[in-house]
């Protein structure tokens, strides 16, 4: 470990539960628990787990002028929404459209915005719209899974109640809480910043307390994947449109203000995009991972972004960046390793939201 390796204030939890703890964004941060990846996995789909995410960043802007800041900078459009809500927006290079951040903006008064970027991305933001990075002040831990909700009432019934994409300031044992309805996994739940100085009291409570399971990185990073959710670095990042990763809908045109990089987005949307963000699936238990070529007929027509085991499913799968006009229901190679894998283009997401089984224990 270096000096520059920050640590959540969640950290001597993890150790004492055995953690494999992995670097990631310049933070040490939790890849499994001695039950493990898979078992983690299923947990989410099946019934509750908490992931310490306060390695993501939070930057807060207070003030009048927060909102026209936020509004001519980044894609979407707050007035679509109000105080009390979350939005999932993007932060675009000025000269070429791709995305510098992709970013959760929690809207928590009238002129009070929490803004969540990326671990490695948080300087770039506030250089982009300014405000306070008080990522250091809290941490920040996701509950997810169909019986997320059910399992915090029992801790906290003010932040199971918070609906999905609703954000909210609240009072937990004199202890204030932020809470939005957000998550990264295809799986109901909230997210809840909690001050770092209490943070340990509030995980005990939900894990061991209320029997929600710890997961890692590992299970965040499949569960993702099969709900088709992009990640930055792969399916998000330099020379990566909003167009080129499907998320179209996070781009309000009709923006009075425009946003930082209209012109250049404007253009592709003009011409076209040369690649699209299409889901791979494989038949058995060997994968594609990032970077490998994906062949239609022997000549290269993209290249995978992410893929891995899906648990769910059984079978391997992945997200790929292709040229245009190829349809779902083609069969694709892809080159792993000395071999070629044979795959199928379908439709996203994976794993749809309830798809997997709950557990009549949970």
């Amino acid at each position: 470990m270096t000096d520059t390796v920050r640590r959540s204030p969640l950290h001597d939890r993890h150790v004492a539960l055995g953690a494999k703890l992995v670097p990631f964004g310049g933070w040490e941060m939790p890849l499994s628990y001695p039950s493990g990846t898979l078992a983690e996995h299923a947990a989410c789909r099946e019934a509750a787990v908490a992931f310490d995410v306060s390695h993501l960043g939070s930057v807060r802007l207070v003030g009048r002028r927060s909102f026209a800041k936020l509004q001519r900078t980044l894609t979407n459009d707050l007035a679509k929404i109000g105080p009390g809500r979350a939005q999932y927006t993007h932060l675009l290079d000025e000269a070429d459209a791709s995305v510098v951040d992709d970013i959760i903006v929690w809207w928590i008064d009238e002129d009070v915005f929490e803004v969540m970027p990326n671990a490695s991305n948080t300087s770039r933001v506030v250089e982009a719209v300014g405000g306070d990075d008080i990522t250091a002040t809290r941490a920040v831990i996701a509950v997810q899974g169909p019986y997320a909700r059910a399992r915090l009432e029992q801790v906290a019934p003010g932040a199971a109640a918070v609906g999905r994409f609703h954000a909210r300031r609240l009072d937990w044992r004199g202890v204030p809480l932020t809470v939005a309805g957000t998550g990264y996994t295809g799986e109901d739940g909230v997210e809840v910043s909690v001050p770092a100085e209490e943070a340990a009291h509030f995980w005990d409570e939900v894990t061991s307390g209320a029997g929600v399971t710890p997961a890692g990185l590992g299970a965040r990073d499949t569960l993702r994947l099969e709900a088709g959710l992009p990640l930055h670095g792969h399916e998000l990042g330099p020379g990566i449109t909003p167009a080129q990763a499907g998320l179209d809908w996070v781009v309000s045109w009709e923006k009075a203000t425009g946003f930082r990089g209209r012109d250049a987005l404007a253009a592709e949307r003009e011409h076209g995009v040369k690649r699209r963000l299409q889901g791979l699936s494989v038949p058995g238990r060997r994968s594609p991972r990032a970077q490998q070529a994906v062949l239609v007929c022997g000549s290269k027509v993209g290249g995978v972004t992410s893929g891995n085991f899906s648990p769910t499913l059984g079978h391997g799968i992945a997200l790929a960046l292709l040229a245009p006009g190829i349809e779902v229901g083609t069969t694709v190679g892809v080159e792993a390793r000395g071999t070629t894998l044979a795959a199928e283009l379908v439709k996203l997401p994976f794993v749809a939201r309830g798809r997997a089984r709950p557990s009549p224990a949970a």
